[in-house]
């Protein structure tokens, strides 16, 4: 199984944690409310597990809201960002205010959604890209409503038996709300060894040897 060596893992935690950090600063603005962002862990996974796992992490098996976008260039991966359903219309209140009615809210909930997944899913994957001084160019936002496994298996593309999910658990702190979400990215084999690469190289310049 793909494995990254402790400072490496803690480095890849640094760099997403200034991509939902920016993401998070996007949100404040948008919902009007202070928003706090972390990504406490991450782990690999294969893609035959990932949905199982992130289908256990919730209390019951629910449906959850994904957004999705296809990343390429400096490697090829596609991004998802994933809550609980329940939460989806909640976020989406935040967004618009209270005065707007329920059927009115349902109708803007996909847009909505997905706004705030390019920004969140732009900000992580912004960040990797410039901090690794790489160009990943990023396909329109898409809207899914299922399982987890549902989700990863309609976004996924190529041989799902030869890709590994990257998880990224997110807590999602309003100052009023808590919601925890995850980005998932399925990467290939060969985008996961590139990605290795990438972080040794962001070390090596951190410790002045690059």
């Amino acid at each position: 199984m793909f494995r990254l060596s402790e400072l490496e893992n803690d480095a890849l935690i640094e760099i997403f944690n200034i991509g939902v950090g920016r993401a998070a600063a996007s949100m404040s603005t948008i919902v009007n409310e202070m928003v706090r962002m972390s990504v406490p862990s991450i782990r690999f996974v294969p893609r035959a597990e990932a949905g199982r796992l992130l289908g256990a992490s919730q209390v019951t098996q629910e449906r959850i809201c994904g957004i999705s976008q296809h990343y390429a260039g400096a490697f090829e991966t596609e991004a998802i960002l994933m809550f609980p359903e329940d939460k989806s219309l909640e976020i989406v209140r935040l967004m618009v205010g209270e005065a707007v009615p329920l059927k009115e809210l349902t109708e803007m909930e996909q847009e909505a959604m997905c706004e705030i997944g390019n920004i969140m899913l732009n900000a992580c994957v912004g960040t990797l890209a410039n901090i690794f001084q790489r160009e990943l160019q990023g396909s329109l936002p898409r809207y899914h409503v299922g399982t987890s496994d549902q989700i990863l298996s309609a976004t996924s593309t190529g041989d799902q038996a030869d890709s590994v999910v990257l998880m990224l658990h997110i807590d999602f702190v309003l100052e009023r709300h808590q919601i925890h979400g995850y980005v998932a990215f399925v990467l290939a084999i060969a985008a996961l060894h590139d990605l290795k690469h990438q972080i040794g190289l962001y070390i090596a310049r951190a410790m002045g040897q690059g």
